[in-house]
C-alpha cells in the first residue's frame, strides 16, 4: 500500500455518494459496496463499537486496501456497483443465482425493430423481457405478437436507406399477410415503431388500450364496408382475449404492480417476484442463494431487487415487499431515473396488499423447496462408488468433482502441465485445462506442479468458478507437500481434499495422514483414481508432443524456401518426422509437394549435410 494504511484513507474519503471497493492481502476485490456518503459508510465497518453480523466481521478480517469511486447520484453508483460485481465476482458480495437457463424475448436494436426469442443476452441497446420459465407459453406470446404487429421475422439489414433503393423484396410472410412489408416501403417507419411499442405494451402485459384499438379499427372497418378487413381485426381481438383470459386474475384494482416474496430454509434462501399487469399475473422470476456468508435477509432481498430493476424494461406504478430494505434510497433514485410517474414502494401489514405478498412469499416456499429437492434427488442419485472412494480416502465430502494434474516434459524442455475433470466418476472435456510451463527452465517437476496448481486456482478464485471436492496429484510425498502450500497461500487448502498418488498407484498420501494408504487392487476407488491418472498421462503427453512438433516444424521445416505451415504439416503427415523427410529422394518428395519445392527441400538437407 505503499506505506499508506486504510485509516490514512479514511480521513480524506468525501461525503459524496459513490461505490468502495475492498481488497485482500494478494489485492484480490473481495467486496463492492454503496454508499450515500462514502465516509459515513467505510468508516462504519471500523468501529470497534459496532456490532457487525458474521458475513461483515469475516470481511472486515480479511480487508488490506481500499479504492472508491465518486458519482453524481445514488442511481449511478447502484449502476457502477452491479458493473463492478459482475466483473469482479467478490467473494463477499450476495450473488444469486438467476434463471439463465430460461429465454428471454428480445427486440432488436435496429431501425426495424425484430422480435424473437433468446438464451443469450447481449447489451448492444436490445431490450429483453423475461426469462419465461413457460417456454410453450413464451413462444405463444411471440405468435400473438407477430400475428397482431406484423413484425418482420426476416435477417436483413433494413434502413430507410436501403429501402429506397429498392435492394430488397417481399417474401412469403408478406404474401401470406404476416408481415406489412417494410423492407419495400410498404409500411412508413413512424408506423412501424408505433407496432413495435405496442408490441412492447402487450408483453408487459398492457392489454386494454390494445383491445379498445382493436375494437375501434373493426367498428371503422364495418362503417366504411371494409367487412374483410374488420373481419381480420375481430380475428386478432379475439386471439387476444383468449390470451388474457388464459392470465390469473390476483387482484381487483387495474393497477401495474410487482410483488416480491421471499423464503428461507437451511442455508437456501429465494428470492421472487410476482409480475401484476391490470390486475393480471402475467409473469414471475425467481433467485436462489446459496447462503454460505450468513447474509441476512434484508440484504438478499435487496440484491433480488436491484439484479431484477437492472434488468428490467417496465417499471410498475406500485412495488410490494415483504419486509424493509436497508438501502432502499438506491432502489428508488434509480427507479425514478427511469420512470418519471410516481413509483409506491409498500411493506403492507394489512389488507389486500399484505395478501398479494404471502401469495408471493408462498410461491418463494415452494419455488425453493422445488429447487432443495432437485438438489437432494441430484445426490441420492450419485454413483455408489463416489461414496465408496469418499468412505475408503476418509474425505470431507462425496468427490463428485475431481481435478488431477500431471506433468510432461522431454529433459526439461518443452514443459506442459495438463488438467483433467472428472464429474460423478465420468471424464469432463470441458473442463480440461492444459498449461504451458512459463517459470522453470530446468527439469524441476516440482515447481512445474506448482505453477499449474497457482495458475489454476488462482483463475478459478478470480472467476469464482467452482472448487473441486477433491485435487489428484500425479507424484509423491513431495510434490503433494508442493500443493499443500499453493493452497494454503490461496487460502483454500481447508476448502478441498487433496492426494498424492505413487507412479506404482498402490500408494496414496493424504496431507492429513502419516502413512500411504495401500487399497487392493480389486477397489473401485483404485480403479478409478487409475482412469483419472492415465487420462492426465494422455492429455499432458499429447500436449507435450503438440508442442514439440510445432516447435520442430518452426526450427527446421520452415526455414526451407516456400515452406510455410500447411506444407510441413503436409509433409509430416506423409513422412512422420523431419528426419524421415531429409533421408527422402527427390522423386519421393515429389509425390508430395510438387518438384521445385521437393527439390529445394532435398537440397536444403543435403546442403546442410555437406
Amino acid at each position: 500500500m505503499d506505506g499508506v494504511t486504510i485509516l490514512d484513507k479514511l480521513n480524506y474519503l468525501p461525503t459524496s455518494p459513490g461505490v468502495y471497493i475492498y481488497k485482500n492481502k494478494n489485492g484480490k476485490v473481495i467486496y463492492v459496496g454503496k454508499a450515500l456518503n462514502l465516509k459515513n459508510r467505510v468508516k462504519s465497518y471500523f468501529q470497534t463499537n459496532r456490532h457487525h453480523d458474521a458475513k461483515t466481521t469475516a470481511l472486515v478480517r480479511n480487508i488490506y486496501d481500499l479504492e472508491y469511486i465518486v458519482t453524481d447520484t445514488e442511481a449511478e453508483a447502484l449502476i457502477l456497483e452491479d458493473t463492478l460485481i459482475k466483473k469482479y465476482k467478490p467473494k463477499y458480495n450476495v450473488m444469486l443465482r438467476d434463471d439463465k437457463t430460461y429465454p428471454f424475448i428480445k427486440i432488436t436494436n435496429e431501425e426495424y425493430p425484430r422480435i424473437f426469442s433468446t438464451r443469450r443476452v447481449v447489451r448492444d441497446g436490445s431490450k429483453y423481457f423475461g426469462p419465461y420459465a413457460d417456454v410453450k407459453s413464451m413462444k405463444r406470446l411471440i405468435k400473438l405478437v407477430r400475428s397482431i404487429f406484423k413484425l418482420r421475422s426476416c435477417k436483413l439489414k433494413l434502413t430507410e436507406e436501403s429501402i429506397k433503393l429498392g435492394k430488397f423484396r417481399v417474401c412469403l410472410d408478406y404474401q401470406i399477410k404476416k408481415c406489412d412489408g417494410p423492407c419495400e416501403g410498404l409500411i412508413a417507419k413512424e408506423k412501424y415503431i408505433e407496432n413495435v411499442k405496442n408490441a412492447i405494451s402487450l408483453i408487459n402485459g398492457k392489454t386494454s388500450i390494445i383491445e379498445k384499438d382493436l375494437l375501434a379499427k373493426m367498428e371503422s372497418c364495418v362503417e366504411e364496408l371494409n367487412f374483410e378487413q374488420a373481419a381480420y381485426y375481430r380475428n386478432q381481438y379475439f386471439l387476444l382475449k383468449d390470451y388474457t383470459e388464459h392470465q390469473k386474475i390476483v387482484t381487483t384494482e387495474l393497477i401495474d404492480r410487482d410483488v416480491f416474496g421471499f423464503a428461507k430454509e437451511g442455508e437456501y434462501s429465494c428470492v421472487l417476484v410476482l409480475n401484476v399487469r391490470e390486475g393480471k399475473l402475467v409473469g414471475r422470476r425467481h433467485f436462489i442463494l446459496k447462503n454460505k456468508l450468513n447474509a441476512n435477509d434484508a440484504d438478499i432481498l435487496q440484491a433480488g431487487l436491484e439484479k431484477f430493476y437492472l434488468d428490467s424494461e417496465f417499471i410498475p406504478e406500485e412495488i410490494l415487499l415483504p419486509m424493509q430494505l436497508q438501502e432502499e434510497k438506491f432502489l428508488s433514485d434509480y427507479i425514478k431515473s427511469k420512470k418519471s410517474a410516481p413509483i409506491d414502494i409498500i411493506v403492507p401489514k394489512i389488507g389486500e396488499k399484505k395478501k398479494i405478498v404471502n401469495l408471493a412469499n408462498e410461491n418463494a416456499k415452494f419455488q425453493l423447496q422445488e429447487y432443495i429437492l432437485a438438489v437432494m434427488k441430484k445426490d441420492a442419485e450419485l454413483p455408489k462408488r463416489i461414496f465408496e472412494f469418499q468412505k475408503e480416502l476418509q474425505l470431507k465430502t462425496p468427490p463428485r468433482i475431481i481435478e488431477c494434474f500431471d506433468n510432461s516434459h522431454i529433459q526439461g524442455s518443452d514443459y506442459v502441465s495438463s488438467l483433467v475433470v472428472f464429474k460423478d466418476g465420468k471424464p469432463w472435456k470441458r473442463g480440461y485445462r492444459k498449461f504451458k510451463i512459463k517459470t522453470v527452465n530446468q527439469n524441476d517437476d516440482y515447481a512445474a506442479m506448482r505453477e499449474a496448481i497457482y495458475r489454476r486456482y488462482r483463475r478459478l478464485l478470480d472467476e469464482n468458478g467452482e472448487l473441486p471436492n477433491l485435487i489428484i496429484i500425479d507424484g509423491g510425498k513431495g510434490q503433494l507437500h508442493e500443493a499443500e502450500s499453493v493452497l494454503k497461500e490461496l487460502e483454500i487448502l481447508d476448502k478441498v481434499d487433496v492426494i498424492g498418488i505413487a507412479k506404482r498407484l498402490e500408494e496414496i498420501f493424504k496431507l492429513d495422514l502419516k502413512e500411504s494408504i495401500a487399497l487392493p487392487r480389486s477397489s473401485t476407488t483404485l480403479q478409478l483414481i487409475q482412469q483419472i491418472r492415465d487420462e492426465a498421462h494422455r492429455f499432458a503427453v499429447s500436449y507435450h508432443r503438440k508442442l514439440r512438433e510445432k516447435r520442430t516444424i518452426t526450427t527446421e521445416l520452415l526455414k526451407i524456401k516456400g515452406v510455410g505451415a500447411k506444407v510441413a504439416k503436409k509433409l509430416l503427415n506423409a513422412f512422420g518426422s523431419v528426419a524421415a523427410i531429409s533421408g527422402k529422394s527427390p522423386e519421393e518428395l515429389k509425390a508430395v509437394v510438387g518438384d521445385k519445392l521437393a527439390q529445394n527441400i532435398y537440397e536444403y538437407f543435403h546442403s546442410n549435410q555437406a
